[in-house]
């Protein structure tokens, strides 16, 4: 069970917007029985009824508010049962009020009946407020206060006295279904944040996944449409018996040749990663999350493109593990280049992404996770390597090095998975239409907030192990 720091935020607003309804209503049950042990009234045979009515109360009443809470949100109904045994359970706790007031002497029991109506109705009608309009509410409660006034006055109090308990009566109930209805406001807008936010997302992905299947049926369209003109052509010449049908599908041959490599010149668009990119979409995407996030980066054009795309890959993974684990609130991402690009040979480029308030199940000692094990298999391919775990102050480190000069200048980063000598493995990660739809809503707003390239980083980890 995760503790209170390792909560998200809109957890940590539930639990609170919640147990305060909670916490108010169960001190007004609290405060009904009070008066029932104590004063004037516990002389009375009734008043042995108070705490056993008190209990029921603030179980049902309980109930019945987490059921309200749930409707007003929209995530569940309350049954009919329920919400007349709220209505039974408060009836009695009124009737046993009434009979206390009535039979005591009205000046020595005034304030004693006072607590006693205000807090028997308060509870009910605050839960009842949340699952009927504000109109309807202040007509209830004030059909109630008339009712509740006409009878004490047929028990002989005074006008003054039933003004005093006519207004405390009605403005703790008209203040208990304030409190209910703002507290479960409040907790309804977080809701649909995180509710906008995934709907973001996923129009992010259908964005993206359009545009690539735009970008695949202008490259395809035409040269599939000639294979098939030439294929059928090539069959009616064989029919025919006639060579020319060779020359055709040597034709096709060459379409189909060529077709391959446009695709996979579409494709090593959302498959390339470049660090300079990643690095400003890094600072876009967060920044739109509500992280603060500090770049430094000097001298990166001075790299190789395979050291920026070995290295560009981590920015994107780590990135995006920052915005789906934990609650952080600060991230660092800083990029040491030996001077002169590691010209010379044998010096390191180290890249280091840390953030603070780390998710605890993500701070694993193995590292495990198909995310980093995927960076790691990346840059091993480029003479690197990666380390990541926890360090003090409940922070999370991710630490790439990579040698300037350990990768040949024939070294090829394939995208189609295909063999090849100092090949990047096809990484699962490496799709924006793959794998965006698995983001977080953090990580949503930083997608569609950001506008940038760099914001492919939320839709790279569908499996990555947490960085924060």
């Amino acid at each position: 069970m995760k503790g209170w720091s390792g909560r998200t935020g809109l957890a940590k607003v539930n639990i609170y917007c919640r147990g305060t309804v909670y916490f108010v209503q169960w001190a007004m049950v609290v405060g009904y029985v009070l008066p029932t042990l104590g004063g004037p009234v516990r002389e009375h045979r009734l008043a042995l009824a108070g705490p056993v009515v008190g209990i029921a109360l603030g179980l049902v009443i309980h109930r019945l508010s987490r059921r309200a809470m749930d409707a007003y949100l929209g995530r569940g109904t309350v049954s009919r049962p329920l919400l007349w045994s709220g209505v039974a359970v408060t009836a009695v706790a009124l009737a046993l009020a009434l009979s206390l007031a009535d039979a005591a002497h009205p000046p020595k029991t005034g304030i004693a009946v006072a607590y006693l109506i205000g807090l028997g109705l308060a509870p009910f009608l605050a839960a009842h407020s949340l699952l009927v309009p504000l109109r309807t509410t202040l007509a209830i409660q004030f059909a109630v206060l008339i009712g509740v006034g006409a009878a004490l006055l047929a028990m002989g109090h005074t006008r003054h006295q039933l003004v005093a308990i006519m207004s405390f009566v009605g403005f703790l109930t008209l203040w208990m279904a304030f409190t209910a209805c703002a507290t479960t406001w409040t907790l309804k807008v977080m809701w649909e944040l995180r509710e906008a936010r995934d709907v973001q997302a996923r129009l992010a992905v259908a964005e993206e996944r359009l545009r690539f299947g735009r970008d695949l049926h202008d490259v395809l369209g035409r040269n599939l449409a000639v294979v098939a003109l030439k294929s059928e052509l090539a069959v009616q010449l064989a029919r025919r018996g006639r060579a020319e049908a060779v020359d055709q599908m040597v034709e096709v041959q060459r379409i189909a040749q060529d077709s391959q490599r446009e695709v996979r010149e579409v494709v090593r668009g959302y498959r390339e990663a470049d660090l300079s990119v990643e690095l400003d979409g890094a600072r876009s995407v967060l920044g739109a999350a509500g992280i603060s996030c500090t770049v430094v980066a000097d001298g990166v054009d001075l790299l190789s493109a395979e050291v920026r795309s070995a290295l560009g890959w981590v920015v994107r993974e780590a990135t995006t593990n920052v915005l789906r684990h934990g609650d952080a609130q600060r991230c660092t991402i800083s990029v040491k280049v030996p001077s002169g690009g590691g010209a010379g040979g044998g010096d390191a480029v180290v890249l280091v992404v840390e953030n603070d308030r780390a998710d605890a199940p993500t701070l694993r000692k193995d590292g495990g996770g198909s995310g980093l094990a995927g960076l790691r298999e990346r840059l091993a391919a480029v003479g690197g390597e990666l380390e990541a775990g926890a360090v003090r102050g409940g922070r999370f480190r991710v630490t790439a090095r990579v040698p300037c000069a350990g990768v040949s200048s024939g070294a090829t980063l394939p995208v189609d998975g295909g063999p090849s000598s100092g090949a990047l493995p096809p990484s699962p990660h490496a799709s924006i239409a793959g794998g965006a739809e698995f983001c977080s809503p953090r990580a949503s707003v930083g997608e569609v907030g950001s506008g940038r390239p760099g914001a492919s980083i939320a839709g790279g980890a569908e499996g990555g192990e947490g960085v924060g």
